[in-house]
């Protein structure tokens, strides 16, 4: 039986962040060297277990707190609205598709929601997604991405993997503009995290696509 993601709705007292990065947050592209299911499995029939699925690392580590400038405040509640689309999306692909991908990618996205969550409350960010259901955004022109894309990976496995592919290269182009010129550590931290995150999950997909 297939078990199907949801949306951690808790937010800790404390910061949590995520584990180290193993690559440099601003590195291009996807991971190299992972095979179909990743290293160590060579000789898989198909996408296994590994970095080649999206696996992400633990959450781990604490780091200080800095100062956030409007701009920056507003880039943190946009970044919660993406990593929900992400995770509503491939939860909605992921039921539609056998597809192991979409749950192990969704999972990790309820982490990264998490950490974003617990930045907004450290810095009195007010949260967009907080009381939100599965599918549904405050902000009109993220519901209407999402619709979009929704309906674009309801087209076909094929579809679906592709769509899954501009989520995380719009992620990875989005954080690494929120990455300039911030000074905070603890959002630092964080997004440099998902920018390494999207990596693998942008991995995966290709390596689903390809397969």
């Amino acid at each position: 039986m297939r078990t199907r993601t949801r949306m951690a709705a808790v937010v800790t007292g404390g910061l949590v962040v995520l584990g180290a990065l193993a690559v440099p947050a601003f590195a291009g592209g996807p991971p190299t060297g992972m095979g179909p299911g990743g290293p160590g499995t060579p000789g898989t029939a198909g996408p296994g277990r590994g970095m080649g699925d999206g696996t992400c690392a633990g959450v781990q580590g604490v780091a200080p707190m800095g100062t956030l400038t409007d701009v920056q405040r507003t880039a943190l509640a946009a970044n919660a609205e993406e990593e929900k689309l992400a995770h509503d999306l491939y939860v909605a692909l992921g039921d539609r598709y056998d597809l192991p991908v979409f749950d192990r990618i969704a999972t990790a996205e309820t982490a990264h929601l998490r950490a974003v969550r617990t930045l907004m409350t450290r810095y009195g960010v007010s949260d967009p997604t907080a009381g939100q259901e599965t599918g549904r955004f405050a902000t009109p022109a993220v519901q209407k991405t999402y619709d979009d894309l929704l309906a674009k990976g309801l087209g076909g496995e094929q579809a679906a993997l592709e769509v899954g592919k501009t989520v995380e290269t719009t992620d990875i182009d989005g954080l690494r503009k929120a990455l300039t010129g911030l000074t905070a550590p603890d959002v630092q931290r964080v997004y440099g995290h998902l920018v390494n995150a999207s990596q693998h999950h942008l991995a995966a997909f290709d390596t689903w696509l390809t397969r």
